[in-house]
């Protein structure tokens, strides 16, 4: 077959094969036009997900008669001063997103300059169909109709309605996060599901498209390095969802998928968070156009740099920086399912009890009733010892200083242990309740972490060596480790085959279970140590460290001793949350005791 040109209409249904995938291809195309043409509201309408209808309206700049003829020719753009591709500071740039659109579906196009007329052109599937004047407010209104109607093979590949309204809904989520000086308004099906105002702080638009409560469970990123800015807001890593749907990347206003950028995030909460959850972030970074090439996809969602390396290390640094200065704090958001169990049950007379008949309640009122709470300890006559009241209470001494200031002590003053797990502790505003366990693993861990960067960490030598058994495949990959294992003060050395020979521990583990401390360093060398890092490496090995040498849940603490371990919450980053990423502490508000109480 000889080689022969491709008519328009094909060449531009390969190009829409490019850019137009699904409705929020051509919704994200038309959304990043009105932003280029200097639109200050946007507004978008869909039907049934987008398949029968994606409509843009925008107040930009509008385009003349001439201008809308032009724009529906391939590689016609106005977003090209000259030919410095790489310097392109415009959304969109190919020139190709109407015409390819064009090719596929019904469009029409609206548009009037400020002091001029209107005009409309409608294309069928690449034959102009209909133009003519038009009455329209200043700036432009794009509908897409009928998308892949005449191309079956295209349209049988899209997904439900319900699918492709979420992809559209995410579009312009990330749009609109990137663009908090433009107001943005989604209406599907008559129904308005976004709608935000021009003008909101990067913060604000943020929670305003993801969750009100990301404010107040969030820290503020900010890190600058040469020409190159980081900015944007990071979520405790208590506050964490099940999948990374909620990683917003920004480079110089423009949303990207970049797998660096989604590497460099997952390794800054690297101990932070539990394997199966993911932060919650939006992280801007702005720098010269000169730096990165945003002309590597054709729908310009992945990037490059050029110095990719500096962009992750920056991206972890600020990241941990903003996490370190977040201090103990934890997501306070109790959920509502427990507190619905803090109820007043109604109290039901018992024929039986004494109290409720005409003797009993005589017979009640002729006790002397201050004395007998303060002398009658007859109910307590079966209990040898406090120790028969441990599975209920922890031992604690009585706690007569004031309530501190919440200033100085956020965390409160102990009053008491329960189940031997939780301490319980009254602060200026309200309850606070520590998980003992979880808390000590985190202050563990951060010791440790500050013992080995300052290469401080002390061993204690066992009195006698002792041989742990594993498969050889275990003892191989500890073996490996030994020169690493060793800067944590766990001194090993290989014992035949199939056993290990511990001579010493970390110092900070006391006696605790060196052999199932052996054995869970082995499995996790076993499932992570791959595809990890020399660093990432070191503190999975620390927090396995860290857990077997903390304060186990069922230990009684005096209250001395949780008073210290508050303390040193107070003043330690990360210790909101454990080593896994669930919270170490949560705090019930005094209003909230109150409401329970019925005092409000």
């Amino acid at each position: 077959m000889s080689i022969r040109r491709l008519p328009n209409s094909l060449i531009n249904r390969i190009a829409a094969g490019e850019v137009v995938e699904r409705p929020a291809s051509a919704l994200k195309e038309l959304v990043e036009n009105a932003i280029d043409a200097g639109a200050s509201q946007i507004n978008i309408r869909l039907e049934e997900g987008g398949l029968d209808l994606v409509q843009v309206t925008d107040n930009g700049s509008g385009m003349s008669r001439d201008d809308i003829a032009l724009a529906l020719e391939r590689h016609a753009t106005s977003k090209l001063p000259d030919e410095a591709i790489e310097l392109v500071t415009t959304m969109g740039f190919r020139g190709e997103a109407l015409p390819s659109i064009a090719s596929v579906a019904r469009l029409t196009i609206e548009s009037r300059m400020a002091g001029e007329d209107g005009w409309s052109r409608v294309i069928d599937h690449g034959e102009l169909v209909e133009e003519g004047p038009t009455a329209i407010p200043p700036g432009t209104k794009v509908r897409v109709e009928q998308l892949f109607a005449k191309v079956p093979a295209r349209r049988k590949f899209l997904r439900t309605a319900r699918s492709e309204y979420a992809a559209c809904t995410d579009i312009v989520r990330r749009l609109a996060m990137a663009r908090p000086d433009i107001g943005f308004t989604l209406e599907h099906q008559g129904r308005k599901a976004i709608a935000v105002q021009a003008g909101e702080t990067g913060p604000e638009r943020v929670a305003a498209l993801t969750s009100r409560d990301l404010r107040a469970n969030s820290v503020g990123v900010d890190l600058q390095r040469e020409e190159i800015r980081l900015t944007g807001v990071a979520g405790l890593p208590t506050y964490n969802r099940g999948v990374a749907d909620h990683q917003f990347l920004f480079v110089n206003g423009r949303p990207v998928k970049d797998r660096l950028l989604v590497g460099a995030v997952r390794g800054a909460y690297a101990e932070m968070l539990a394997r199966d959850r993911h932060p919650v972030v939006a992280l801007f970074i702005d720098m010269p156009p000169e730096l990165v090439d945003v002309n590597v996809h054709p729908a310009k969602t992945e990037v490059r740099f050029r110095e990719p390396a500096m962009i992750r290390g920056m991206i972890v640094s600020g990241l941990r920086k903003a996490l370190d200065e977040g201090g103990f704090r934890a997501v306070q958001r109790p959920a509502e399912s427990p507190l619905g169990r803090w109820q007043s049950e109604p109290v039901k007379p018992d024929p039986q009890s004494s109290i409720f008949t005409a003797q009993g309640r005589a017979a009640v009122a002729q006790q002397p009733y201050p004395s007998a709470v303060r002398d009658d300890r007859s109910a307590f006559a079966g209990l040898e010892s406090h120790d028969d009241l441990a599975p209920l209470m922890g031992r604690a001494e009585e706690a007569s200083g004031p309530v501190p200031d919440a200033g100085r002590y956020p965390l409160g003053i102990a009053r008491g242990q329960v189940a031997k797990t939780y301490i319980v502790a009254e602060a200026e505003d309200g309850l606070v309740i520590v998980d003992q366990h979880a808390a000590h693993e985190r202050l563990v861990l951060e010791r440790m972490r500050k013992a080995v960067e300052g290469g401080t960490v002390a061993s204690q030598a066992l009195l006698m060596a002792e041989v742990v058994e594993l498969d050889e495949n275990a003892c191989d990959r500890l073996e490996a480790r030994i020169i690493e294992l060793s800067d944590f003060g766990l001194e090993l050395e290989r014992f035949g085959p199939t056993a290990m020979l511990v001579r010493a521990t970390p110092a900070m583990l006391g006696s605790g279970d060196v052999r199932e401390l052996v054995t869970d360093l082995a499995d996790e060398l076993g499932a992570y140590d791959q595809a990890l890092s020399l660093k990432e490496r070191v503190d999975h090995v620390a927090s396995t460290v860290a857990c077997h040498g903390s304060v186990r849940a069922g230990r009684v603490l005096s209250v001395a001793e949780m008073n210290a371990l508050l303390r040193e919450m107070e003043v330690t980053p990360h210790s909101g949350q454990c080593n896994h990423g669930r919270p170490t502490w949560v705090k019930l508000a005094l209003d909230d005791v109150e409401k329970l109480f019925g005092r409000k």
